[in-house]
């Protein structure tokens, strides 16, 4: 399946979309592991960046997040989505070179919008980020 087709199912969850179903978080669980669980029971298109974020940091259901969050970073690369300009992109980057071969058109235009960002914009985000977002944009395709 496609991204383009895996966007046609915005009307989804990630439970009905990612099986199994996960079941309910344990009583002792982290706030983090509750709300990864919450989230796999929203429509898709209700997702915002900041839950997104969420998704792609922990690596859930990659293969229906990540053309989400691309899509919003191509439209602004710098998204602050939950807590700092770029955090969005620098959790998209992070994600494993495997999980992008699924999606190489998407990992291209990523790339290319990296590349375009200022340097300013790159020097003001957190310590080591830029030259982690120098290695993603260094990738081949």
């Amino acid at each position: 399946m496609n991204h383009t087709a895996r966007l046609l199912h915005l009307d989804r969850t990630l439970d009905e979309l990612d099986p199994p179903h996960w079941p309910p978080p344990a009583p002792d669980a982290t706030a983090l592991v509750r709300r990864v669980h919450e989230l796999r029971r929203v429509r898709l298109g209700r997702l915002g960046p900041a839950d997104l974020r969420t998704l792609v940091s922990q690596q859930v259901a990659l293969p229906y997040v990540l053309p989400l969050a691309v899509r919003l970073l191509l439209e602004e690369p710098l998204l602050d989505a939950y807590f700092y300009e770029g955090d969005l992109l620098l959790a998209t980057a992070g994600v494993p070179e495997v999980t992008w071969s699924l999606f190489p058109d998407l990992g291209v235009r990523l790339r290319s919008a990296i590349m375009e960002l200022p340097q300013e914009a790159l020097d003001a985000l957190p310590r080591g980020a830029a030259e982690e977002l120098a290695l993603f944009a260094a990738r081949p395709e």
